[in-house]
């Protein structure tokens, strides 16, 4: 992927999300998944020259991609993990912020780039890794997981209801012939998982191995556990998520009532107009709530 094109990416809820989290001259912010940079340009401009934005991404590319499109904003973009909020903000001398901000989704531009091989669709190296520079990649999960490790990961975190079947035939094939690719994955996969309506059959296990590779979940309980100590009160917390194990841990910490009060009872969702335009909007629900204190 060129760093030096624009981005491709179109950020989901953009009006919605900066109405509900209502950014103020002169705040600080922190934009935890800067991705393309749509959504972190319109916090810079809420918070104007004498405020600031920190943007995190785990993925140096989008970084690279998103700096020409941020250039001139009180912007400051880190390499960083949205789990390592706390040790970011520590390492600037910040002790609280106003707001932050998680989109939890994936760049069209991760998606679209095959050799990352976060999508079926194209076939690359079966890598998964949004930090390229480090940890395992799906392929080596794949290949060296035991069958059972294999079907319980694509139960939690794909609720493939055939996880067992897929994790014996992987174990199978792998004995004689090791996985390398998206497409060869996906092929083992629909071999033994039936077609339901238009959904691929290998969309469960992809997503499954996409978490786990990128302990997802595990850095969305981290952030979710450091949000009550690092915004300060009054300010706030909004979060879009894409998937139903995503979304319930942030409607469980948003309804803790010593910490948060609730912007949104019910996710916010893109209406017509938008998923028309952009159909990756159609799964994206928006939370928001402020932290409680003085």
């Amino acid at each position: 992927m060129s760093a030096t094109r624009a981005p491709a990416h179109v950020s989901v809820l953009p009006a919605e999300t900066l109405a509900l989290l209502d950014p103020r001259e002169g705040q600080t912010w922190v934009d935890c998944t800067v991705g393309g940079g749509g959504h972190t340009r319109m916090l810079a401009e809420r918070v104007g020259p004498t405020g600031r934005v920190i943007g995190l991404d785990q993925d140096p590319t989008m970084l690279e991609m998103a700096r020409a499109r941020l250039e001139g904003s009180p912007v400051e973009l880190v390499h960083a993990n949205f789990d390592q909020l706390g040790e970011v903000l520590a390492a600037r001398g910040i002790k609280q912020i106003d707001g932050v901000f998680a989109d939890l989704g994936f760049s069209s531009d991760q998606l679209g780039e095959k050799s990352r091989g976060l999508s079926f669709r194209e076939d690359g190296p079966l890598d998964m890794r949004l930090d390229p520079t480090a940890g395992a990649t799906a392929a080596d999960m794949v290949n060296t997981m035991s069958e059972a490790g294999l079907a319980d990961t694509f139960w939690e975190f794909g609720e493939e209801r055939h996880s067992r079947r897929v994790a014996k035939r992987i174990v199978e094939r792998r004995g004689h012939q090791p996985f390398a690719t998206t497409a060869d994955l996906a092929s083992v996969v629909r071999s033994c998982v039936p077609r339901s309506g238009s959904i691929d059959p290998a969309t469960r296990v992809f997503q499954a191995l996409r978490i786990a590779v990128n302990d997802e979940l595990g850095v969305l309980d981290r952030l979710l556990a450091l949000l009550p100590r690092v915004v300060k009160g009054g300010g706030a917390a909004g979060i879009i998520s894409f998937h139903s194990l995503e979304d319930r841990r942030v409607k469980q910490t948003f309804r803790e009532p010593t910490a948060w009060q609730q912007v949104t009872k019910k996710p916010v969702e893109a209406g017509d107009e938008e998923t028309a335009r952009n159909p990756r909007a159609r799964s994206a629900k928006l939370r928001v709530a402020r932290r409680i204190g003085a």
